[in-house]
């Protein structure tokens, strides 16, 4: 009988399995909080990583334009499009389309460069904000000290 008592007791006492609605409540708080400190983070990693790619595909342009400026008597190209077309003596063209930002926006091409004091192509991105500002603002070019950093 005393056993019986007994096992009645720590029954009452046990509560049923699952959550109570509060430690829910409380969970999915805790869960906001880390990831609203965590996404911020994630997404500025994005945007650094957008203008290290962005900055790489300038590179990649200025070094396509010296290659074709070694086949044609050191002037460069006037235009992408030019870099694009097969050559009058039969060699391929120097690039097979044309070059994109990591916005997926065809980069700009000037020359004669009049956006700085050398001989050298002015090449831009429009940037994150995918408007062009002629090479400030957001813009990502490569006749300032950005294209280092």
């Amino acid at each position: 009988m005393r056993t019986q008592q007994f096992n009645q007791r720590q029954h009452k006492r046990r509560r049923p399995g699952g959550f109570t609605l509060l430690e829910v409540l409380i969970v999915l708080a805790i869960i906001g909080v880390i990831a609203a400190m965590a996404v911020p983070r994630l997404l500025g990693q994005q945007q650094s990583a957008n203008v290290k790619v962005t900055k790489t595909a300038i590179t990649n342009l200025e070094q396509a334009a010296k290659l074709y400026a070694v086949d044609n008597l050191g002037e460069p190209p006037e235009s992408i499009d030019v870099m694009l077309s097969k050559r009058e003596d039969g060699t391929a063209a120097v690039l097979d389309k044309i070059p994109t930002d990591a916005w997926n926006n065809p980069l700009n091409y000037e020359y004669p460069n009049s956006r700085a004091d050398t001989e050298s192509p002015a090449i831009w991105s429009n940037g994150k904000n995918r408007k062009n500002d002629n090479g400030s603002g957001d813009d990502i070019n490569n006749w300032d000290d950005k294209l280092n950093q």
